[in-house]
């Protein structure tokens, strides 16, 4: 799903689902959860109509959320400093800041070092027991 952070809430389209945009006000936990409704009531739909769609949706499936850059770090924001930020991806926090707000765009390979320092993160905190 691409998904990119609104003014109040989020929103997403998906490649497997023509014309299937979704967007909610509220949380993330709270898009999700209406993600899944929207997917099954299209699907629901599809099927009254004999219309076609994609086989992945009959069974068991994972939703993966693609964030844009500047939309992903708006949304960390809420649960890391910049500074945090700065220490999880090697990128300057200042940096960071202009990806956030829009002032300017990450190269590709600042995008996926971004990605690869929040996987390193979610990584180790998945190896840790309390």
């Amino acid at each position: 799903m691409d998904t990119a952070r609104t003014e109040d809430g989020y929103s997403c389209t998906c490649s497997l689902l023509p014309g299937w945009v979704v967007a909610k006000s509220g949380d993330f936990d709270e898009f999700k959860q209406y993600v899944t409704e929207s997917i099954d009531f299209f699907i629901e739909c599809a099927k009254e109509d004999g219309a076609g769609y994609p086989a992945v949706f009959d069974g068991e499936y994972d939703i993966v959320y693609k964030f844009d850059v500047q939309s992903l770090l708006e949304y960390f924001r809420g649960i890391f400093s910049f500074s945090a930020l700065q220490t999880i991806t090697g990128i300057n926090q200042k940096q960071l800041c202009h990806y956030a707000s829009g002032v300017s765009k990450p190269r590709r390979e600042q995008a996926e070092k971004i990605a690869a320092g929040l996987h390193r993160l979610a990584k180790e905190l998945e190896s840790v027991t309390v």
